[in-house]
């Protein structure tokens, strides 16, 4: 009775250390050092309303960034069986949920997150942080991520990305149908 426990708890531990070791570095190791140490009272300049709403904003989309990042992950353990991480990659293709508008949801709320924080902050830096995290991962995705789940889920993936944008939702979900299994 104890293996189901054991087993739960590893896959448990594997998604921390993926979302430990990736997201968290992007989303607070990083813009901390970039921030540095200023007061977040003291980031960015205008009106006390500018700066109310700036955080206003900045705190919704940080909290529909994480709403959508979490969504993913749990995707990717409960669908794809695996995680976030490239070294312990989804074992069956994630086309459901967010992944029927758009093929990386999990990025665009990591980029919504970090779009937030530089609102909350009114933090320049911030901003081009965002824009270089969705400049690499563009770069990643085309060079790497793609080209690997073509050949892991083979003409399942093509029918997949021929009908769902990469970065633009569709406004409409795709109804293909996925769940193959990763021919080992």
């Amino acid at each position: 009775m104890r293996r189901p426990k054991v087993a739960a708890a590893a896959t448990a531990l594997r998604h921390l250390l993926s979302v430990m070791l990736l997201p968290f570095v992007v989303v607070v190791v990083v813009p901390r050092w970039i921030l540095g140490g200023t007061d977040p009272g003291e980031v960015g300049e205008g009106s006390a309303v500018a700066a109310a709403l700036a955080r206003v904003a900045g705190g919704i989309l940080f909290l529909a960034g994480f709403a959508l990042f979490a969504w993913c992950v749990a995707l990717f353990a409960r669908v794809g069986r695996g995680t976030l991480a490239p070294w312990d990659p989804t074992r069956r293709l994630v086309a459901v949920g967010p992944y029927r508008h758009v093929r990386n949801p999990m990025i665009s709320g990591v980029a919504a997150m970090l779009a937030g924080e530089a609102a909350f902050f009114r933090s320049p830096p911030l901003a081009a942080w965002c824009v270089l995290f969705v400049t690499i991962n563009h770069a990643y995705f085309l060079l790497s991520e793609e080209p690997g789940l073509a050949r892991r889920f083979g003409a399942e993936y093509d029918r997949y990305r021929s009908a769902v944008p990469r970065w633009i939702p569709r406004r409409r979900p795709w109804r293909g149908t996925p769940g193959t299994e990763v021919r080992t």
